[in-house]
């Protein structure tokens, strides 16, 4: 398991848990066994096993977590996702804070997977954002990809992104670019946020790779694509929603970013029942 997980994992538990369980520590006794099942209260993609295991054992390392729906596959009503099977006050300490975790991302796998079919066959990739829960950017952007989305920049630090407040800081996109170029210690892809059709040539004629289509119409991001010509990558950007992204896919944008996958999420329906 990742270490930054781990840590996520750690702060998550002692954030609930704090000085002791007392609930628990009161009815049930220290060395009673027992086992627990993950049940699906609705269809959801399955995404965040490993984390979900790693909670428990984090609490006590001789828990035994039983997977029976892979990651990336789907879950229906009623299924039993997982079992869990140990020690109950130890099941009974980390069981919200592994739903927590798990429900999350079975919901963004889920809402991505949604995106991704309505765009199959038009050659548009799915992109996730920055649009993330603070401190919970690596299992959200790791449920993205078992959705079937892809990864955008991880943060600030491993991507060039220069985006209108840096245009307008600069000066300009032309001078955005080429202070980019020059601070650069190593060659990176460059991308470049446009507007309008006016934006995007300026772009063009800086040559940088990626050219985001910020909040334009269909027809401008067609017209947009047809100007570029395959002389940089295109990501659609802004009012992206699951009604209307069929139709920007068919644009013939390479990318279409998504905030709504991580910053709007709707938790799939999971409990943990012990048996």
């Amino acid at each position: 398991m990742n270490t930054q997980i781990k840590k996520i994992i750690a702060a998550a538990l002692a954030e609930d848990i704090g000085a002791g369980d007392i609930t628990t520590q009161a009815t049930v006794g220290p060395k009673k066994m027992g086992k627990a099942v993950a049940v699906a209260r609705q269809d959801f993609v399955v995404a965040g096993l490993d984390v979900f295991e790693a909670v428990f054992k984090s609490v006590n390392k001789k828990i035994k977590v039983k997977k029976l729906i892979a990651d990336g596959q789907r879950a229906k009503k009623n299924d039993v996702v997982a079992e869990v099977e140990g020690r109950l006050c130890a099941i009974l300490q980390a069981e919200r804070t592994a739903l927590n975790f798990f429900q999350r991302m079975c919901g963004i796998a889920t809402q991505t997977a949604r995106y991704v079919q309505a765009v199959r066959g038009t050659g548009a990739k799915i992109l996730d954002t920055r649009k993330t829960a603070p401190g919970l950017r690596i299992v959200d952007k790791m449920a993205v990809r078992l959705g079937g989305g892809m990864n955008h920049r991880f943060g600030l630090f491993d991507a060039v992104m220069i985006k209108d407040n840096h245009i307008e800081a600069a000066g300009g996109i032309t001078a955005a670019v080429e202070a980019q170029r020059k601070y650069l210690k190593k060659k990176m892809k460059i991308e470049v946020e446009t507007k309008n059709l006016g934006e995007v040539k300026e772009a063009l004629a800086c040559n940088t790779d990626i050219i985001m289509l910020d909040n334009m119409s269909n027809a401008a991001m067609k017209k947009a694509v047809a100007l570029i010509g395959g002389r940089a990558l295109t990501e659609a950007s802004g009012n992206v929603n699951l009604k209307r992204v069929a139709s920007i896919a068919k644009t013939g944008v390479d990318y279409i970013s998504i905030g709504e996958l991580t910053h709007s999420v709707r938790a799939a329906n999971i409990s943990l029942l012990v048996k």
